[in-house]
């Protein structure tokens, strides 16, 4: 019994020891094109912010990029951009279950921030889209579960507008005429609320990089 105990004791121990992230975690986002900051909602989505910020804390989305404009046919001056890794394989975390719009709450309005995802719902890695007015057609609706909104802009929305309205081509399928022509680099992603948590896998994209001094 009083085995169990400890057991138990260590267990209530490292469970409070644990890091835990915090209601609304801000992000910067520092891009060629200036900085945008967003709060994300991890007490709405908790899931999507974790698979978010575990990209953030490895420095897997450094080097990446806004890469997609898909301005709104007869309102060009709203849409979405798109940017994240891409289809580079050597960032690639394990993917991560959809949480709906109707799970949290989160519709996608101006300045939302939402994971994009592939013909899997539940296959989002980190490739992620801001909304530059209200996307309605993002959110679930019957059968179609649509994309994880988690998060919202709070400064940088002028850099947003930017990169929608920057010469576009290229692409096929849904992203046919919308890869933006020179896309934007981002240079760095940091987290500026709560404590890093690192998933300690290795960085295959670093490999053969010059390291720093």
């Amino acid at each position: 019994m009083r085995i169990l105990f400890a057991v138990l004791a260590l267990f209530l121990t490292a469970a409070a020891a644990a890091p835990q992230e915090p209601a609304t975690v801000r992000v910067r986002i520092v891009t060629s094109a200036g900085n945008i900051t967003v709060a994300l909602d991890a007490k709405r989505a908790p899931k999507t912010v974790a698979n978010f910020m575990a990209y953030v804390d490895d420095g897997r989305l450094d080097g990446t990029q806004f890469y997609r404009s898909a301005r709104r046919k007869g309102n060009p001056g709203q849409g979405f951009v798109q940017g994240g890794i891409g289809t580079d394989a050597r960032r690639m975390l394990p993917s991560v279950p959809l949480e709906s719009t109707t799970q949290t709450g989160i519709h996608h309005l101006d300045a939302t921030i939402s994971m994009a995802h592939g013909p899997n719902p539940d296959g989002a890695n980190c490739n992620f889209s801001i909304m530059v007015g209200p996307n309605p057609g993002l959110d679930a609706r019957g059968p179609f579960k649509g994309f994880a909104a988690f998060g919202k802009v709070i400064s940088g929305m002028d850099v947003v507008k930017r990169m929608l309205a920057m010469p576009t081509g290229g692409g096929r399928d849904a992203m046919k005429d919308q890869m933006i022509l020179k896309p934007v680099q981002i240079l760095r992603v940091e987290r500026l609320d709560g404590k890093a948590k690192p998933t300690g896998y290795v960085k295959p994209w670093l490999m053969g990089a010059p390291q720093s001094r």
